[in-house]
């Protein structure tokens, strides 16, 4: 049997320094592994022991590892993952579907076409965040992959209002709202991790699906996998969100990261017994 394990990336498996949440004594402080480097700078990490697991997992002839992301491709590809390279990675929440490495132009025009029979249009959204937003907050503002739009904020300045008022404007037009640390992110509802992952199951023929994901983005991931995990921080935590196949960890930051790895281990090890 085949597995296919589908796993976000940032604050799922891999951790900026800002977001590892080490509360133990530093001497007790788990090593760390750096697989992203930007601007000569480390910027990702996970444990050395997450790092040996992912390796064991990926070479596992049945278990086909996703690396699946709301990144862009540019992104993406700063990561530096231990051991067997990802065949296929979902990049730009389900926008893109690399396939060696390569954009999949069958995939994107599939997108296109959803996006455009039932979302409002990017430049209607890209406009209405550059008129409603307060500089006074605003640090950036981006378009990915030319299908959707985020935001750069100083978070500690955003009314809470403001998100509400955002959330249903945008709801009404067919997109979805994600907050998730200093970015605001704009995207079309029919963009999804979910969609993408699918259809690298098809083409794998994969019998199991188990997913991993910290944000609302990840929630039809979640919800389109045979089994799923969320780590105890990231917006689906602070809503108590869950389902009846989806494990809420207790654990938060990188060590949440590494229980994700040993649950994908243990589980894909687990199915391959099944159709032995």
């Amino acid at each position: 049997m085949t597995v296919l394990v589908a796993s976000d990336l940032d604050r799922t498996l891999i951790y900026s320094a800002a977001a590892l949440a080490l509360t133990m004594p530093d001497p007790e402080a788990p090593r760390l592994l750096c697989v992203e480097v930007h601007e000569s700078k480390p910027l990702s990490y996970m444990t050395e022991t997450a790092a040996g697991l992912l390796v064991e997992l990926s070479a596992d002839p049945d278990v086909v590892f996703v690396p699946t992301t709301t990144r862009t491709r540019k992104q993406y590809q700063r990561i530096r993952f231990p051991g067997r390279p990802a065949a296929y990675a979902i990049c730009a929440n389900g926008g893109q579907l690399l396939v060696d490495g390569v954009p999949d132009r069958d995939w994107r025009r599939q997108v296109a076409a959803r996006l455009a029979a039932e979302s409002a249009p990017l430049e209607e959204m890209r406009a209405h965040l550059l008129s409603a937003t307060d500089p006074a907050w605003l640090r950036k503002a981006r378009v990915a992959e030319d299908l959707f739009a985020y935001l750069v904020v100083e978070r500690d300045l955003v009314p809470p209002e403001w998100i509400k008022s955002l959330t249903e404007w945008a709801e009404a037009r067919g997109w979805t709202i994600s907050l998730q640390g200093r970015k605001i992110y704009a995207v079309p509802r029919p963009l999804t991790k979910s969609a993408a992952m699918r259809e690298v199951a098809r083409r794998t023929g994969a019998t199991a699906t188990l997913a991993a994901g910290d944000s609302l983005l990840d929630a039809d991931l979640l919800l389109a996998a045979d089994q799923g995990w969320r780590p105890g921080h990231g917006e689906l935590a602070d809503a108590d969100w869950t389902a009846p196949h989806v494990t809420a960890l207790a654990e938060k930051g990188v060590l949440a990261g590494e229980e994700i790895v040993r649950a994908f281990a243990r589980e894909a090890a687990a199915v391959g017994t099944l159709g032995a």
